[in-house]
């Protein structure tokens, strides 16, 4: 058996890998041995590269290994999971600017061969592996400043934006043709390429409100893959190909669900200005929350809980916020003491990206049968004694079912309303991402507890064993 096709098995063994790790990632209960198989088929694939290419310093890459690896165990180590999703972008902004730097240095090394003249699969991989990559990198680092406060969470909408992107894409494209028609002169259109698309990826996610994160933080990690993908065109890495395809793909698919739970188009989100275009006004906070919200304490929500026979948790963003998780997992462990059947709601888009309420309960060591997702959930909330919302809103907000000019008209919700009893615990009756007030929280059946998550968390832990105990 020769050396390439030794090296080919090798890369066939490393996709097989990276997909039964997706496979495993599809369900809480395998998601951490599937990211190991996913791990272990990327450690595969990066062996086999270094043997594979031709290297021109092993020791550069170790150096780069252990710089790289420091760094990125120190931000595994000491990044809070309130920041996950701005870490998550901002990893996705570094695959996308390697790919770029790789595809322009592979240009530069076939350009100084005597004779050389690349083929157009070559060139237009390189291309795009620029377009895209470079889009990618400041598309995420917005997206990062909008999560970290640095950049407003609003909508910034430019006049005429739609058609300046699309200025720029078509002279993207103009300069990736004379990539290929002219290779010799490669620099110049490689690095026009690179800052288009540098400026490109600005315009496209400026304009997207801080609610929408989670869907951007999906599309450019679809991005990201794809020039993955271009740059081992550039290459000729089948592994690099199939892991970055991999990638683009389930990325995109991410993203179709991501905006599926939102009720919008995937159109809205390439063409910029997703998520920037509020709905009708709708009524007041005065108007709906005027002396009819009812407010609660501790020790009442604790003598509702003693006789309740479903308890269905409904974490949001303020969970993340307080950190409030364990002290959850606190509440449910005594009400199972007392045969009290608890459950979990999770809305695809609780939180700042993609699975974060997941990831926090998780951590709390919550099981992983009891996190329920919205349309398996929605129907048992009418055999639900109480339903306890921390710190979501607009996920849990019925006007996205009653009123068709609400910015969050038709989005899923979560159907908590329909449950005996809500109890919401928040800060203040300030509005979620969307900016509209929420009538769940003046609803008869709705109990407010004015609070710091975590503090009220632990206040109801506290009540609730005073009560059983008494």
């Amino acid at each position: 058996m020769d050396t390439q096709t030794i090296i080919n098995a090798a890369y066939l063994l490393a996709a097989v890998l990276f997909i039964t790790g997706l496979k495993g990632l599809t369900k809480p209960k395998t998601a951490v041995r599937g990211n190991k198989i996913g791990s272990t088929g990327m450690l595969v694939a990066v062996v086999v590269t270094l043997f594979d290419q031709q290297i021109l310093s092993y020791g550069m890459i170790l150096v780069g290994l252990v710089v790289g690896g420091a760094i990125g165990a120190v931000l595994a180590i000491k990044i809070q999971m309130t920041g996950m999703p701005q870490m998550v972008a901002i990893f996705n902004g570094f695959g996308g600017i390697a790919s770029a730097l790789v595809a322009g240095a592979a240009l530069l090394e076939v350009s100084g061969g005597p004779g050389e003249v690349p083929g157009a699969q070559f060139l237009i991989a390189s291309g795009i592996s620029g377009l895209i990559g470079s889009l990618t990198f400041t598309g995420s680092f917005i997206a990062f400043g909008k999560l970290q406060g640095i950049v407003t969470t609003d909508s910034v909408l430019l006049p005429g934006r739609h058609v300046l992107n699309v200025l720029l894409g078509i002279v993207a494209i103009g300069a990736i043709i004379m990539l290929v028609t002219d290779p010799t002169a490669f620099a110049v259109p490689y690095l026009a390429i690179c800052l288009l698309a540098f400026v490109l990826g600005v315009l496209l996610t400026i304009p997207i409100g801080g609610a929408d994160m989670p869907v951007v933080i999906s599309l450019l990690n679809s991005y990201s893959g794809l020039a993955a993908a271009a740059t081992g065109f550039v290459l000729s890495n089948n592994g690099l190909i199939i892991a970055g395809s991999l990638v683009g793909a389930a990325g995109i698919i991410l993203t179709q669900i991501m905006c599926k739970a939102m009720n919008r188009s995937l159109l809205n989100v390439l063409i910029g200005g997703f998520g920037g275009e509020a709905g009708g006004a709708g009524s007041s906070a005065d108007d709906v929350y005027g002396g009819k919200v009812t407010t609660s304490s501790p020790e009442e929500i604790a003598m509702v809980l003693e006789d309740a026979q479903r308890v269905v948790f409904v974490p949001g963003y303020g969970m993340a916020v307080a950190q409030a998780q364990h002290g959850v997992k606190q509440l449910a462990n005594v009400l199972e003491k007392q045969g009290t059947d608890v459950l979990y709601a999770i809305h695809p888009v609780a939180g700042r990206m993609p699975g974060h309420m997941n990831v926090l309960l998780a951590e709390a060591d919550v099981p992983y049968d009891q996190l329920i997702d919205m349309e398996e959930i929605n129907p048992m909330f009418a055999e639900t004694d109480v339903a306890i919302v921390i710190g979501a809103n607009d996920v849990v907000n019925p006007v996205a079912k009653t009123d068709p000019k609400s910015p969050i008209a038709g989005m899923p919700i979560l159907d908590v309303d329909d449950a005996r009893t809500v109890v919401v615990i928040k800060r203040s009756l300030s509005p979620g991402f969307a900016g509209i007030p929420n009538p769940l929280f003046a609803a008869d059946n709705t109990l407010m507890l004015f609070a710091d998550a975590k503090a009220g968390i632990q206040d109801m832990v506290t009540a609730l064993k005073e009560t059983i105990d008494a």
